[in-house]
């Protein structure tokens, strides 16, 4: 009955958008909400808004820039408050406080290695030891003696936010492999023995690569967020997601006020 209800409340919110053919919304943003929200219901999440959705998926910080471009919904893997601490560094100028983000659910951070590298385990202290640049080289956790290789995504990902804020750290590593998007950090990372790759655990299995565990769970947020309240047509879409997310059983944060990003 409570699906039901929610079915008729989305339906009702999509038809008092715009009458005749409504405008596809814009979703932009992180690939990890991407691949594992957005792509595997979209036609699902269509059907119980109303609405065209299309994707552009990039970063969380190419996200949040992109509600200030005209995209009506970012799809941001971390939390609000440590990215927009991030981004106001560069772009001071834009309204952050109008921002409400709307948490869909978690995932988690794993680091991994090359199926080679039979380093499997470090404690939090020891990866913050690596991140920071002090640990540099496998031969210092027992292995060969080889300079580790950062794969991480360019500056602006939910990995690497998620990573700082829980670990209280700022990854400063020399001479990182950046890539464009999370989905290629374990590609590389299957090519290079002396790698260390960061991800989700998602796009671990997806590859041939190991996970390096830990002693501390790094969980990412899974967020939505849009500029002021959301138009009918965007809660739409947002409600619909909450709703596929919640019958697959995944788990959410808990809420965030809308006005988080202040």
């Amino acid at each position: 009955m409570k699906i039901s209800v929610a079915v008729v409340t989305i339906a009702l919110l999509a038809a008092s958008s715009i009458p005749g053919m409504a405008e596809p919304l814009r979703l932009v943003g992180a690939t990890t909400f991407t691949a594992e929200v957005m792509v595997p219901h979209q036609a699902e999440i269509e059907a119980l808004s109303g609405q065209k959705i299309i994707l552009l998926p990039n970063r969380s910080s190419l996200g949040i820039y992109g509600l200030f471009e005209g995209h009506h919904i970012a799809m941001i893997s971390t939390s609000l408050p440590s990215l927009v601490n991030d981004l106001r560094k560069e772009r001071p100028d834009l309204a952050y406080d109008k921002l409400r983000v709307f948490n869909i659910a978690t995932t988690r951070v794993a680091f991994s290695v090359h199926p080679s590298n039979p380093i499997r385990f470090a404690d939090s202290n020891t990866l913050r030891s690596i991140l920071t640049g002090e640990v540099t080289n496998w031969s210092q956790l027992g292995w060969h003696d080889l300079p580790i290789k950062l794969v991480i995504v360019n500056a602006g990902g939910g990995v690497q936010a998620s990573i700082e804020a829980q670990l209280g750290i700022k990854i400063s590593v020399k001479d990182p492999i950046r890539v464009q998007i999370s989905s290629q950090v374990n590609k590389v990372v299957e090519q290079e023995p002396a790698a260390l790759g960061l991800a989700q655990i998602e796009n671990l299995r997806q590859h041939n690569v190991v996970e390096l565990t830990t002693d501390r769970v790094i969980e990412q947020q899974l967020n939505l967020v849009t500029l002021g309240e959301p138009s009918p047509a965007a809660l739409s879409v947002i409600e619909a997601v909450k709703m596929i997310v919640a019958k697959e059983g995944r788990r959410s944060t808990t809420t965030p006020s809308p006005s988080e990003g202040e």
